[in-house]
């Protein structure tokens, strides 16, 4: 038995546990890509109507081909042939070589989460109300933690998975509310987004200089006369 049929067989019974961890609405695919006509290994539970024998998707063809270059797809959207919405993470399998030979599939039916998230949707909006909200505080520092949680909000992503370009727009924005008018608001802000006081004074000062820049190019623009080399 090789490296990879001793992989397959130690994951084969793994399948059922993890469809019955996620539920009714799971499907595990375990996947021998030596065999790309008839793949599919084992399957538990039932959402894309996967069989044993049955063959590679077009997806496990292009990782295949990528050798050992490629690399798992985690949180992809697809759909069923009947239409149903499914979240899928293909997680590849290597051999000791670090080629790869197969794949282990989660596939899960958000179809009526999605549904459901739209009809949430429906029942939170509060379009009645204004945008902005009043946080009424004698603390300040309660006062700025609402105002980067608002902002952390509106921007739709956690600090914690932003990108730099992301973190400096959310310090841009709260530099426009005039946040760091009140004393001690950078120490505040780095503490509620957990980065350090030198990451968030050096946020500050690199959105204050690129806004500065801006301001001098519409003058010089606006000036008769002005050359620009």
């Amino acid at each position: 038995m090789t490296d990879a049929d001793a992989v397959l067989a130690a994951l084969r019974p793994v399948l059922d546990g993890l469809a019955a961890t996620f539920g009714s609405n799971c499907e595990v695919v375990l996947h021998d890509y030596r065999r790309p006509e008839g793949s599919v290994v084992a399957v538990a539970g039932e959402v894309t109507g996967r069989a044993p024998g049955g063959a590679m998707s077009e997806l496990g063809l292009s990782l295949l081909k990528q050798g050992r270059d490629a690399r798992d797809q985690i949180n992809y959207v697809t759909r069923t042939p009947a239409g149903r919405v499914v979240k899928a993470s293909t997680m590849l399998l290597r051999d000791g070589d670090g080629e790869v030979f197969g794949a282990l599939c989660v596939n899960v039916d958000v179809t009526d989460l999605r549904h459901a998230a739209v009809l949430l949707g429906e029942l939170a909006a509060v379009n009645a109300l204004p945008d902005a909200t009043t946080t009424f505080t004698n603390d300040v520092g309660q006062l700025i933690r609402a105002v980067v949680a608002e902002e952390e909000l509106r921007l739709g992503r956690p600090v914690s998975r932003m990108t730099r370009a992301e973190r400096l727009e959310l310090f841009r924005a709260l530099d426009e509310r005039g946040l760091f008018t009140l004393q001690k608001a950078v120490p505040e802000v780095a503490s509620a987004l957990g980065i350090s006081r030198a990451s968030a004074y050096n946020h500050l000062a690199e959105i204050r200089s690129s806004a500065a820049g801006r301001r001098r190019s519409t003058a010089d623009a606006g000036r008769p006369g002005i050359r620009r080399r």
